[in-house]
Formats: C-alpha cells, structure tokens, sequence
C-alpha cells in the first residue's frame, strides 16, 4: 500500500511537472515581443565650437526638425557662439511636457514659442526671456475637401476632426476646442485627431483620414483646396516668436541671433517662416 501511495505521488509530481513546461513552452511560442518605446521627450542635436576649454553650453529649443537642422549649421558656424560657448544644444520639443521642462524651468537660452507660453510661464521676468523676432499672427480656420463646413452641432457631430498637437501651437488647438464646446461638443461625440504639423493636417484631409482640419489658409493651398471650404474660426492666433535668455547686456549675442534667425526664415520652405520681423535693440 505504501509503495503504491509513493508511485501515485510521483506521478503526480511528474504530471506538475510536465503541465508547468507546457505552459511555459506554450507562453514563449505566443508571446509578443516589443519593442522599447523610446521616450516622448526632447531630441537633441548637438555640436562643438572651436573655444576648447569652455564648458559653457548654448541650449536652444524648438518645435520644428527642419528649423532645427538650420540653427545647428547656422550657430555652430556663428563667429560670436565660438566666441562665447563650448558646445551647441538644440532641443526638438515632442510634447507640452517639453514646453514646460524646458521654458518654464529657464533651460534654453534661445526659443522658438509662442509668447502666450513665455507669458504663462513668467519667463520673460524670471529668466530674461527676450522677444528678438516675431512671425506674423495668422487666422485660423475648419478646412474641408469637398464642402463648407458649418459651425453647428448638428453639422459637426461625428465628424472626424484634425488638430495640431504641438506644444509651440497650443493656441492652435485651443481654439477648435473652445468653439466645439461653446457648441456643446466634446471628444465624446467627434472623434479628434491629432498630428504633429500642418503639414500632416494637409496630408491626412486628401488622404481622406480626417473630414475636417483645423488650420491657418496659406496662398499655396489654393492648388490642392478650394477657399470657398474654410470657414473662418478666429482671426488673429498668436505666431510663432524667437526669445533669447537676456540675463545680462549681450548685444554681441542679441545681434547675432537676430541675424541667425533671420537667415533660417529665408531659407525655411514655408511662406510663413519667411515673414519675420526683427526687434529693436541692434544697430
């Protein structure tokens, strides 16, 4: 009796044994590898100047790769950065949270916002931020492919709808927001979506992912929209401003990052960046 109770308890252990390497055989065989998401902060382009022993960084931030990839050429060869600092940083802001990190904690010494974010964030009082440059405010507008859209509830519910998620833009989705509330609408019954540029905006109406997009209307857009089908949501949202941290007298540096910011608005592809006006301050 007892040898019987000793061969039934190995069995069973052999059974447990065996269920819990099928288990783990069948678990690796259907599992999913993923892969590492990389994290929703700053990308950094960086480059060294010729003044060796200066540890002293230039940080700038900006919303915009293209713009970025034209301040890194543009500083890294600038006679007065050599002069000043060791290294150039430039930070490509992903999110609001990178707004925040970086403008509101006084990070960068030059920035690419919009001055309702310095002026939230008490920047220019803290930190020196000062306005150096200035692109022009712009209208914003619901734009569609085939029809006028209207600006009523019973016209918009439904209606897959595009917005900038931008943190440098964030008046940009801040307005379809309010008027979609003042019309008693919310992510509830429209189905919003968000991308990272205007351009993608553009991209996702012809492509038909979205009905309608929350945009500026630029000259060019007459070639592929009609302006009979943007309605108007406001007429003045704020533009894009340079701001330089002026914590002490650096007219050297003030005047050559006007004449820096300059040069990357004339060579930037989109109109709107080619508009630029420049403060007062430099001879």
């Amino acid at each position: 009796m007892t040898n019987f109770r000793i061969v039934a308890s190995g069995k069973w252990i052999i059974f447990i044994i065996a269920a819990i390497t099928c288990g783990a055989v069948n678990y690796y065989q259907h599992s999913v590898t993923y892969t590492d998401i990389a994290p929703q902060t700053g990308q950094n382009m960086n480059c060294k100047t010729e003044l060796v022993g200066n540890f002293d960084v230039f940080s700038v931030y900006v919303t915009d790769g293209r713009i970025a990839e034209m301040a890194k050429e543009k500083l890294c060869s600038d006679q007065t950065i050599k002069r000043q600092f060791g290294e150039v940083n430039i930070i490509i802001g992903q999110s609001d949270y990178d707004t925040f990190r970086y403008i509101n904690h006084g990070v960068v010494d030059l920035a690419l916002v919009k001055s309702n974010v310095v002026d939230a964030f008490g920047a220019d009082q803290i930190y020196g931020l000062t306005k150096i440059a200035s692109h022009p405010n712009y209208s914003a507008f619901f734009i569609a492919l085939r029809e006028r859209p209207e600006l009523s509830k019973e016209y918009l519910l439904g209606k897959r709808i595009g917005l900038l998620d931008y943190p440098s833009s964030r008046s940009g989705h801040i307005v379809p927001k309010t008027v979609m509330q003042d019309l008693g609408l919310s992510d509830n019954n429209v189905d919003i979506v968000y991308f990272s540029s205007h351009q993608e905006l553009r991209r996702a109406l012809l492509a038909g992912d979205v009905d309608i997009i929350s945009s500026y209307w630029a000259e060019e857009d007459k070639e592929r929209f009609s302006r009979n089908y943007a309605t108007p949501l406001l007429e003045s949202v704020s533009g894009m401003q340079w701001f330089l941290k002026m914590q002490t007298q650096n007219t050297d540096l003030f005047c050559a990052m006007q004449s820096v910011v300059h040069d990357i608005a004339m060579s930037h592809p989109r109109p709107y960046y080619k508009t630029i006006t420049l403060e007062e301050g430099c001879n």
